[in-house]
């Protein structure tokens, strides 16, 4: 998303030293994330006979890492070498469509957790994987209807992607909508409903209701929540900057060299997002199946990482 095209600066060194980095992190990203993604999926899919809402967003968030880690190998190709605008515009569609259907998923996840931290009866009993359908549903919709107007942002017929989009793809409104409504109102719910459950989980250690499931909630509930702030933070402050340059704000042209190296940096570490969240998994996993004989407090407790239990009931068990 740099602009390599400027005649008072030149980028060849920034652009040089970005790629290298950027395959150095970016293969064992590709490799890793799609091991652990596709394992999770066979696991959503077929090991737990009843699906709830949790696996269902769990199901959607490791489809949408797989989709963008698919596209990597050709973000990094196409970002080197020419390639016509219509598959530049499609590759940046993919690539952006996965990764706010993610930031989308995760909010999701973490909303349903809160809820059924605060409201604990209310959670349980609106547990229906219905309306977690219709809201992924309704999530992929309205991102890939948003990122239409990418097949209007590159002028000329070849060119590199990622590079080189027209003026209109870094006009204000664009930016500003882009910021709030794909990172800073996500952000904030993350951030209130995140909180919300730790002051929930620490307030009931107090009371002495603390269980020993509460202690992974709680370094769960942070962990996700560093882990949201530093994966998407950084790319969304270079956008805002390159915004910026592209509005001839920021003129000096080694500033505009480091904004370019730094965005390019970022959405590095965005794409880390996609091994995290498979981690993420297999820990909640792990932490609540090595407990068969607390199957009671395992439907209680696990909301509280993820907001509904992910261990399938053994026949003729009621909760």
């Amino acid at each position: 998303m740099s602009d390599n095209r400027s005649e008072e600066c030149d980028f060849s060194t920034i652009d040089s030293l970005a790629k290298t980095l950027q395959l150095g992190i970016s293969i064992p990203t590709f490799v890793l994330g799609l091991v652990l993604n596709t394992l999770a999926l066979s696991m959503f899919c077929c090991f737990w006979k009843k699906q709830t809402k949790t696996s269902i967003y769990m199901i959607n968030l490791a489809l949408a890492d797989v989709l963008l880690l698919l596209s990597l190998p050709l973000k990094l190709y196409y970002s080197v070498t020419e390639a016509p605008g219509l598959l530049c515009a499609f590759i940046e569609s993919l690539y952006f469509v996965n990764m706010y259907g993610s930031i989308f998923i995760i909010v999701c996840i973490t909303v349903d957790r809160y809820i059924c931290i605060r409201h604990p009866f209310e959670g349980r009993a609106n547990q229906s994987p219905k309306w977690a359908i219709l809201i992924c549903c309704l999530i992929w919709a309205i991102v890939w209807l948003c990122s239409s107007p990418m097949y209007a942002f590159h002028k000329n017929e070849n060119l590199k992607c990622f590079h080189n989009m027209s003026e209109q793809a870094w006009s204000i409104p664009l930016i500003v909508s882009v910021e709030i409504f794909g990172f800073l109102i996500p952000l904030s719910a993350m951030v209130f409903c995140s909180v919300q459950n730790i002051f929930i989980l620490l307030n009931q250690k107090s009371r002495g209701k603390k269980h020993e499931e509460d202690s992974g909630s709680l370094r769960v509930i942070t962990i996700n929540l560093v882990v949201f702030l530093v994966c998407f933070t950084p790319v969304h402050l270079g956008i805002c900057l390159q915004c910026l340059v592209r509005q001839h704000v920021i003129e000096d042209c080694s500033l505009k060299q480091n904004i370019s190296f730094f965005i390019q940096m970022s959405m590095i570490f965005a794409n880390l997002n996609c091994c995290l969240d498979a981690i993420f998994y297999y820990f909640a996993v792990k932490e609540f199946l090595h407990r068969p004989s607390r199957q009671r407090e395992m439907f209680q407790a696990l909301p509280a990482a993820y907001g509904r239990s992910l261990v399938p009931r053994p026949w003729g068990t009621k909760f």
